[in-house]
């Protein structure tokens, strides 16, 4: 399964968007002195909906009929079952592998960045750099996912890669914080925040340089169904916690119902 060069700089250009977006966050961290919790509820909530609703409606569905061409009935829908819970395996493995303390998702406000400076310490400073290595990590299979969904459909990637997007600014902020809390440096705690986000397109061309000389169409619907299994994960274990800790429970519900419909017109359009 060969692919242009186009299409390829495209995908890596959508995952290369996605995973910058920590520097978004960042920025927030940055400039801003009071945190919105009700815009982060409804846009985590939204990813959350765009991510669930693709996975179920749009990838899996494309990994199965992959599969079934090619290994049949039943072979292809017991492939596309053990690819999709694959995929929530490995990704929930990774998240298992992350120090509790240094949890990437852990939430933080960007008042905190206004603490008093006489605090600093190593203990931030760790946090802060453990957070950004955590987040790198997750960031690999992230940057796999909207890779190989813009490199199947381009108008797939972009939806994909706009919910990551929004997924990661919560993320540069939980790196923020703690380095500047513990340097006093805005310039640092932006930069490395911005720098854990590098994670995705290298994610995304370590798994794409690993898998091209394998890539066949059983290859393609396993990864797919894979890549659908880690979305729905991080839905549920990272989008809707965080956005119900920010406090606003309803708004990321409203936000993850919006997310869907949006999702699904958007799929619509494209008919």
């Amino acid at each position: 399964m060969e692919y242009d060069f186009t299409t390829l700089m495209v995908a890596f250009g959508l995952t290369l968007f996605a995973g910058l977006s920590t520097g978004i966050g960042s920025a927030i961290a940055f400039f801003a002195r009071q945190t919105n919790t009700k815009f982060l509820s409804v846009s985590l909530g939204f990813s959350a909906g765009v991510m669930i609703y693709v996975s179920f409606v749009e990838i899996i569905v494309k990994a199965r009929v992959e599969l079934i061409n090619e290994l049949g009935v039943r072979g292809g829908h017991w492939a596309t079952v053990a690819a999709f819970f694959g995929g929530i395996l490995f990704i929930a493995i990774i998240d298992k592998l992350v120090p509790s303390a240094e949890n990437p998702h852990e939430i933080r406000m960007v008042e905190e960045m206004e603490n008093d400076p006489a605090h600093k310490n190593r203990k931030l400073m760790r946090m802060g750099t453990f957070t950004a290595l955590a987040i790198a990590i997750h960031n690999f299979p992230e940057g796999l996912a909207t890779f190989t969904a813009a490199l199947t459909e381009p108008s797939l990637g972009i939806a994909i890669a706009v919910a990551i997007a929004i997924h990661n600014i919560p993320e540069g902020i939980a790196v923020s914080v703690p380095v500047y809390y513990a340097t006093g440096n805005r310039k640092k705690a932006f930069t490395l925040s911005f720098l854990s986000g590098l994670a995705e397109p290298v994610g995304a061309l370590i798994g794409y340089l690993i898998l091209m000389p394998f890539l066949s169409p059983v290859v393609f619907g396993v990864v797919f169904a894979g890549v659908a299994g880690i979305m729905v994960f991080i839905s549920l274990d990272e989008l809707l916690p965080s956005a119900r800790e920010y406090g606003e429970h309803h708004l990321a519900v409203y936000g993850l119902m919006a997310g869907m419909v949006v999702m699904a017109i958007s799929l619509l359009l494209f008919i």
